[in-house]
């Protein structure tokens, strides 16, 4: 290898060298002539008891030695430069990670040393700190996606996604309260729809009537989201309102095809009075007119499903009507349902059940032969299986639409009884709802009740003397519950 080619070898590992390992080297360097002229002294005095040395050698090595001292101070100096500029850049670099508060903090070390190693403990606390909001990041991420999957498996309608929304938001802010507000079609107030953060009954109807120039009315009118304050309604009569809004309060109106049909609200805590930044604004605004989307879709299939179940009761009237021995059978079976429902306190959802499924429970029929369903003798085994379809024929009708889904049991199984001798599925005791038994005993007494071609109708009490003898097939304390109730009927009317 060539001496050039050895020097710039050299030359380049020196440079790539640690600090500490150049300040060894030009160390070195720079102590070895003065230990060489020291050692040389000292060899003069051990053998001649004097030092032996011309002054012009005497002023060559002093040359040397005041020459290696000034290469070493310049190298040494240019390693701490390159020290200093590394604290610059460092310094500047930190402007953009860290309040201009702290960066000032750690220049006001005592050398640049101390202000390096002040700058790389606030990064490694910065650092420590991000991690551990991405970890939180990632956390609320979880939760959130777990609540949505929860939603999507049980959601009956979207209020689950809603009441998400809110909560998420609230989160995210770090707000206390938020609202979901919706405008009603004469558009002169406010209903609340969806609250997180407060309690609140969603039985009890609470509106705010919108006044020309009032908040509220500004952001819909104008259909962009503010940041007002929420003092204008803490006057009002209602004590939940004051609840719901706090002295700041941020606003997006839900716009939809450049139509206003309500209002999302977040509220800060108590006492935290800062504004929502222009972001938060622009995030919330984008939210709403998402959720401003989401419930016209929810409207739109509420309405189309509205219209199926319609049409849908009206084929069971007709099924119904064709029969004038059974005419009105659906809606005496709902009635005596529904007071066997509420006798026993079911909830409202529950009894919506029960009508509606009393309504369609013989919508089968539809798909039986005229000469079957209106023969007026006993049927014969051949017929009595064509008969026995009808449950399944009914469930096949409604099962396709979400919405009528929870109405399948009660259509399919009204037929079942507690020994398993029932069809379509032959379920036996417990494998039987409550709704559907209920369903049962009252279809059975309005058909004992009915006058048929084949028998006379029965008294009430001839009814329930034969509901009392069918132990096995039919739930006997629903029996009681609906004697009760006919007899509680009776002393009313």
């Amino acid at each position: 290898m060539k001496k050039n080619e050895k020097k710039i070898l050299f030359l380049a590992s020196f440079e790539d060298a640690s600090i500490l390992r150049k300040f060894t080297i030009l160390f070195l360097i720079t102590s070895i002539v003065p230990m060489v002229l020291l050692y040389y002294f000292y060899t003069q005095i051990i053998e001649h008891g004097h030092v032996d040395i011309s002054k012009t050698n005497y002023t060559y090595v002093m040359v040397l030695m005041v020459l290696g001292v000034f290469i070493g101070f310049i190298t040494i100096r240019s390693l701490l430069v390159k020290i200093i500029d590394i604290s610059k850049q460092n310094s500047k670099a930190l402007e953009n990670l860290l309040s201009p508060e702290t960066v000032q903090e750690l220049n006001q070390g005592e050398n640049e040393i101390v202000v390096l190693s002040r700058s790389f403990s606030a990064v490694t606390q910065r650092l420590e700190e991000n991690v551990r909001s991405l970890e939180l990041a990632k956390k609320t991420l979880h939760a959130v996606m777990s609540k949505v999957g929860h939603g999507i498996s049980n959601m009956q309608n979207i209020d689950t996604f809603l009441e998400l929304i809110l909560e998420t938001l609230t989160n995210a802010l770090t707000a206390k309260v938020a609202t979901l507000l919706l405008l009603n079609d004469k558009k002169t107030e406010l209903t609340v729809h969806t609250v997180y953060g407060a309690s609140y009954d969603p039985k009890k109807k609470i509106t705010i009537k919108l006044f020309e120039g009032s908040p509220l009315a500004r952001v819909l009118s104008e259909k962009h989201p503010m940041s007002v304050s929420g003092i204008f309604l803490q006057n009002s009569d209602n004590p939940v309102l004051k609840k719901l809004f706090g002295e700041t309060l941020l606003c997006a109106p839900l716009v939809y095809h450049d139509r206003a049909s309500g209002i999302l609200t977040l509220g800060r805590p108590e006492g935290q009075k800062e504004d929502f930044s222009k972001e938060d604004l622009d995030m919330v605004f984008n939210l709403a007119s998402q959720t401003a989307i989401a419930i016209e879709n929810s409207k739109l299939n509420r309405d189309i499903e509205k219209t199926y179940f319609e049409t849908i009761s009206a084929l069971a009237l007709a099924v119904d009507a064709k029969d004038k021995y059974s005419h009105g059978h659906l809606d005496r079976v709902a009635d005596h349902a529904l007071m066997i429902g509420r006798r026993l306190g079911l909830d409202s959802e529950d009894l919506d059940t029960l009508r509606d499924g009393a309504r369609l429970h013989d919508l089968g029929k539809i798909g039986i032969p005229d000469e079957v369903l209106k023969k007026d003798s006993g049927l014969t085994d051949e017929e009595w299986v064509i008969m026995r379809r009808h449950p399944e024929i009914g469930e096949s009708i409604i099962k396709p639409v979400r919405s009528l889904q929870h109405l399948c049991d009660l259509v399919r199984h009204h037929h079942e009884k507690l020994d398993g001798s029932g069809y379509p599925d032959g379920l036996k005791g417990e494998e039987i709802s409550p709704l559907v038994r209920i369903l049962s005993v009252a279809d059975i007494y309005d058909a004992l009740t009915t006058e048929r071609p084949y028998r006379p109708k029965k008294s009430k009490q001839e009814a329930i003397n034969i509901l009392r003898s069918m132990k096995e097939h039919i739930d006997q304390d629903i029996v009681d519950i609906l004697l009760e109730g006919l007899e509680t009927a009776e002393s009313h009317g």
